[in-house]
């Protein structure tokens, strides 16, 4: 249900007062700055491809294939054998949840104090842990607070604006934590999203302990002026499901995936890509993004392996997602790269 304005100015802790900041809560970021979306451009680099229909496989090449595995996966299939897709997720998503929650200024403290005292005493076993530790702690607060590199604002608004739609149904394929239908929801409000994932812990932990006060810079659809949104202002409805057994028709006027198509062989991209088009209105929107190919996204999944690599994962340009998305049918409007993940708005041919 929608709160009036002066009611949620009350209850939460971020205002229209508020517009132009941004600080650093214990583990992610808040930034209300740019409200008005002035020059988005600056955050989205754009039209990489002026004609999808004379770029070859050839000339793109193909993906970066992430394959340092977790610890836990390998030791899961030392002693169980193969590691099934669901499962890799299950074990993703908590992993991953685990460091999300994290008070980076207390953990890395805490680091810092517990290498120091195994230098002290020559314990090097434990020195090499602790600074294994304390370098993933810092390359996450690096990249997830302080750049805000998985959830970018800014970046997400500029892929997203300008989509010709009101009250859009929105449908967010392996949703997890919903972020981002909630920044679209936000931007064109008075719809309705439905977040679908089949691991249940990402609608009672990741969704469901998203931050209530994290404050999403969206449209007053009574004033036309930019307003603050948060969570529990929007309909949402969280479905625990695989995405293959829905049985919604063509019923949303977005369907929106993030990091989902970079998960699955070249042999099973075409089915991905069916997924967004049959649950699709005519003149719908599909929006997709994948994390971009670039020596950073290495490095952070090699140093990172343990939080992130426990199911297939590759990194592509832009051009190869796109050839993925034009040659199965879609007609790409919007196409380029934000902080880390490329990004596409199409619709089907």
């Amino acid at each position: 249900m929608t709160l009036p304005l002066s009611e949620a100015s009350s209850r939460y802790p971020f205002t229209e007062a508020d517009f132009g900041r941004t600080l650093l809560e214990p583990s992610y970021r808040v930034d209300l700055r740019n409200p008005f979306n002035e020059n988005l451009d600056h955050f989205f680099n754009a039209n990489q491809v002026s004609d999808w229909s004379q770029l070859s496989w050839k000339e793109a090449g193909k993906p970066y294939e992430v394959k340092t595995m977790s610890k836990d996966r390998k030791v899961y299939e030392n002693e169980l054998g193969e590691m099934s897709v669901k499962t890799s997720w299950e074990y993703f998503n908590r992993s991953f949840h685990e460091w999300f929650i994290k008070d980076m200024p207390e953990e890395m403290s805490s680091s810092k104090k517990e290498l120091k005292h195994y230098l002290s005493r020559f314990q090097l076993s434990e020195v090499k842990h602790a600074l294994g530790e304390t370098i993933r702690l810092s390359l996450w607060n690096y990249v997830h607070r302080v750049e805000d590199g998985t959830w970018d604002p800014r970046g997400k608004r500029a892929l997203f604006q300008g989509l010709d739609v009101q009250k859009p149904r929105i449908l967010f394929l392996g949703a997890a934590e919903g972020y981002e239908a909630m920044q679209l929801h936000a931007m064109y409000p008075g719809g309705e999203v439905v977040l679908v994932d089949y691991d249940e812990f990402c609608r009672t932990d990741r969704f469901g302990h998203f931050p209530e006060r994290y404050p999403f810079l969206g449209d007053n659809p009574l004033t036309g002026q930019p307003r603050i949104w948060y969570k529990d202002q929007m309909k949402i409805h969280y479905v625990v499901d695989d995405i293959r057994n829905l049985s919604f028709g063509k019923e949303f006027d977005i369907v929106l995936s993030v990091g989902l198509l970079e998960h699955f062989p070249d042999e099973l991209k075409a089915e991905v890509m069916e997924w967004h088009r049959k649950f699709l209105k005519p003149g719908g929107y599909v929006i997709m993004t994948t994390p971009r190919h670039q020596l950073k996204a290495r490095l952070f999944y090699m140093i990172m392996a343990d939080v992130m690599n426990h199911t297939y994962r590759e990194l592509m340009d832009i051009r190869q997602m796109g050839l993925y998305v034009y040659e199965n049918g879609f007609q790409i409007l919007r196409h380029g790269f934000i902080k880390v993940h490329n990004g596409i708005v199409a619709k089907p041919r």
